[in-house]
């Protein structure tokens, strides 16, 4: 019997749920796509205009830092102006926690053990539920307490489990529960194993990432690796992909690893080949146009774009629309898996982005009337 499980067969996680906002997190819920801003909070105009972007490429949550008064207080108009609910990153001086929460944060990022007396604990948690905010325990390999780094002698899973728990705790002790953990580190069998390690004694969602990853390329292929065998074990029900890049970047690859994982579709799915001699027209440069031009496409499709024959009819009966290169000039287009018309290869990027962008139109069309039927 083959081994083969597609990842609507792999068992997730159970825990609990809280929300953000209104987007629900855990228990089930759709795994989220967050990332967070690198503006200065007090440049109101600009921070709007960033997460604007990131909510073009499909953001659920935005995290915002708030290193001060005037950050937390520009939440206000910040949270006015964007449709993705906001986490107000905390650290330290417990008052930024409550003045995010006045300003209308949805969720505070705050590890109550570093704010300070217990009484201060009680006043953010007063002020959370005041506001409807939930809270994420923020545990970093980079900012271990010194106690623990004292026990252990290193970052190690443990010792960010123990962080995490210790930090629960003094919530739990004061009634409050809606809470989502993280443990992240930069090293990849760091962050892994300590996930795995709380996803086993605790039943609150975790936030997942694999932080301070690199740039585009070697931060994506980290958090593939890291993230994805998470994924692909039930664990993460919220994940942020962290970039050296803009904060949209990390949504689309967030996106792409939940795409291709199969756990949540959004947009078009481009399968392409590496290209070779054989190759009928230019694969990398269409290929590039095509992800660019098709970008503003939600509603999810599959677009195969292949050089040759060798290969193409094969992956095209699997997609909705594809390509494959032919001779002279004419490249093979096919439509649900069937040959369909030729192309000239002058115009096939142009009439590609009509025939998805129609496509595109008519599935939304499709789950629409639906949706409405359902109801």
């Amino acid at each position: 019997m083959s081994s083969y499980r597609p990842y609507q067969e792999i068992q997730r996680r159970k825990s609990r749920r809280v929300y953000v906002g209104k987007v629900p997190v855990g228990d089930g819920a759709p795994i989220t796509v967050q990332t967070m801003t690198n503006t200065l909070t007090t440049d109101v105009p600009g921070t709007i205009a960033q997460i604007r972007r990131a909510e073009l490429a499909g953001v659920d949550i935005v995290r915002v830092s708030c290193p001060d008064r005037p950050s937390a207080l520009a939440l206000k108009e910040i949270v006015k102006e964007v449709n993705v609910p906001i986490v107000a990153d905390i650290h330290f001086h417990y008052m930024r926690g409550i003045e995010a929460a006045q300003s209308g944060a949805a969720c505070l990022r705050i590890n109550p053990g570093n704010i300070g007396s217990d009484d201060r604990v009680r006043e953010v948690i007063k002020a959370a539920r005041d506001h409807g905010c939930s809270m994420r325990i923020g545990v970093n390999a980079g900012s271990l307490e010194k106690h623990l780094l004292e026990k252990y002698g290193e970052p190690n899973p443990e010792a960010l489990v123990e962080s995490a728990l210790y930090h629960a705790n003094i919530l739990q002790q004061h009634d409050f529960h809606d809470f989502k953990i993280s443990v992240k580190a930069s090293d990849v069998f760091l962050a892994v194993a300590a996930y795995q390690q709380l996803a086993e004694v605790c039943d609150h969602p975790l936030h997942i990432g694999i932080t301070e990853a690199g740039g585009r390329r070697m931060g994506t292929v980290k958090s593939s690796i890291g993230l994805g065998s998470l994924l692909w074990a039930g664990i993460g029900d919220t994940v942020r992909v962290s970039l050296s890049d803009e904060p949209e970047e990390e949504v689309r690859v967030g996106w792409d690893m939940l795409k291709t994982l199969g756990i949540r579709h959004r947009g078009v799915k481009v399968i392409s080949c590496p290209s070779c001699a054989r190759q009928g027209y230019n694969v990398i440069e269409t290929v590039r146009t095509l992800e660019d031009r098709l970008a503003h496409i939600e509603t999810p499709l599959t677009l195969s774009i292949i050089g040759c024959v060798v290969n193409g009819p094969g992956e095209a009966l699997m997609t909705d629309i594809g390509v494959t290169g032919g001779g002279n000039g004419r490249h093979m287009i096919y439509n649900a898996g069937k040959t369909d018309h030729t192309i000239d290869g002058a115009t096939m990027v142009e009439h590609i982005v009509e025939l998805v962008e129609a496509k595109a139109a008519q599935f939304k069309a499709a789950a629409d009337a639906e949706k409405l039927a359902a109801e």
